[in-house]
C-alpha cells in the first residue's frame, strides 16, 4: 500500500470516528512519520508504506479515535518558530498566543533598556518565554513560571530542544509571590487560565479531558488570576513597564476595569484574528 492510499483510508477511518479535520490529521500523522514537512508528504505518495512505519500509523489513529487531540499523539507542535514537545503536561500551545509574543516584542523594541527582564506567569510548555528569548537573541532576563511541576518539567525540556537551556530560567512558584523586590520587571506576560468553571465542563472533550484542567479553568467568574495578580503586578513592575495578557472574549470590559483599578495607565483591549476581544495590556505610570 502506498501512502497516498494509507493516507485516504486513515482519513476514511478518523472521519467515521468524528476526528475533526480528518485529512489534516492523517497527513500530520503520515509526516511525523516520515520525518518530513506536510507540504513535502507529495513527494511520498506513491511510495510503498513500511510495514512498521503502517503500524505506528494505526497506533497514531487509535489515539486520535479515543479523542486524544493530534499535538499530544504527534508529541510536538509548532509556535512561532520554535517547535515544541507537548504532552498533557500543559497546555497546547495556540495560535492567538503568537500574537501576545508579538505584542510584547513590540513594547520590548520601542523601551529604551538593557537586559529587560521578562516574566511569563502560567508558562506550561514554555511557548512564550522561550519564543521571547529566541526573538530577542537572548537580550534580556527571562522567566517562566508555573504552579505545576509537571508542566514546568516539560517547559525545561524544551529549552533544552530549542538551544535555550541557561538563556531562560524556569520555576515552580504560585504566580508573582515568591518575588522579594519590588520595581525589577519590565514585562509580565501570560496566556493564564481564564475560562469560567461551569463553562469548563462544556467544553469539547478533546480538551476538557485531555489538557490539564489548571491551565483552563478561571474560577466562577474566569477573572480568578487577573484579581489576584494585578496588584502584584503593579508592585514587581519598574516605571513604564507593562503587562499583557490572553483574555477570553466577553472579559475586555471587566479586565480593562480591574487595571484600571489597581493604577494602570495605557490600557488596550485588542481582537484576534477571528474579530474577537483577545489581547489586553496595560502600562505602570
Amino acid at each position: 500500500m502506498t501512502w497516498a492510499e494509507t493516507i485516504a483510508k486513515a482519513e476514511s477511518y478518523l472521519s467515521a470516528k468524528g476526528v475533526p479535520e480528518a485529512r489534516i490529521a492523517a497527513e500530520l500523522l503520515a509526516a511525523r512519520l516520515l520525518r518530513v514537512g506536510r507540504g513535502m508528504l507529495a513527494g511520498e505518495a506513491g511510495h510503498e508504506a513500511d510495514e512498521r512505519l503502517l503500524e505506528a500509523m494505526r497506533r497514531g489513529m487509535k489515539r486520535l479515535s479515543s479523542g486524544e487531540p493530534v499535538q499530544y499523539v504527534l508529541g510536538e507542535w509548532d509556535f512561532r518558530t520554535l517547535t515544541l514537545k507537548c504532552d498533557r503536561r500543559a497546555l497546547i500551545p495556540r495560535p492567538e498566543t503568537e500574537e501576545l509574543v508579538s505584542r510584547v516584542l513590540a513594547f520590548l523594541a520601542a523601551r529604551d533598556a538593557t537586559r529587560r527582564f521578562t516574566v511569563d506567569v502560567g508558562t506550561g510548555t514554555g511557548a512564550i518565554i522561550l519564543s521571547l528569548a529566541k526573538e530577542l537573541k537572548g537580550d534580556g532576563v527571562f522567566l517562566g513560571t508555573d504552579l505545576s511541576e509537571q508542566a514546568i518539567s516539560l517547559a525545561r525540556e524544551n529549552a533544552l530542544r530549542c538551544g535555550l537551556d541557561g538563556k531562560v530560567r524556569f520555576a515552580v512558584a504560585d504566580g508573582l509571590d515568591d518575588f522579594d523586590e519590588p520595581g525589577i520587571v519590565d514585562v509580565i506576560v501570560s496566556n493564564p487560565p481564564y475560562i469560567e468553571s461551569a463553562v469548563c465542563e462544556t467544553l469539547d472533550p478533546r480538551i476538557r479531558d485531555w489538557e490539564p484542567r489548571m491551565a483552563l479553568d478561571g474560577g466562577v467568574s474566569g477573572l480568578e488570576f487577573y484579581e489576584r495578580y494585578l496588584s502584584d503586578a503593579f508592585n514587581l513592575l519598574r516605571g513604564g513597564g507593562a503587562v499583557f495578557f490572553e483574555i477570553g472574549e466577553n472579559q475586555g470590559e471587566a479586565v480593562s476595569r480591574l487595571m484600571f483599578e489597581y493604577g494602570f495607565e495605557d490600557i488596550r483591549v485588542e481582537k484576534d484574528y477571528a474579530g474577537h476581544d483577545r489581547y489586553a495590556s496595560a502600562r505602570l505610570p
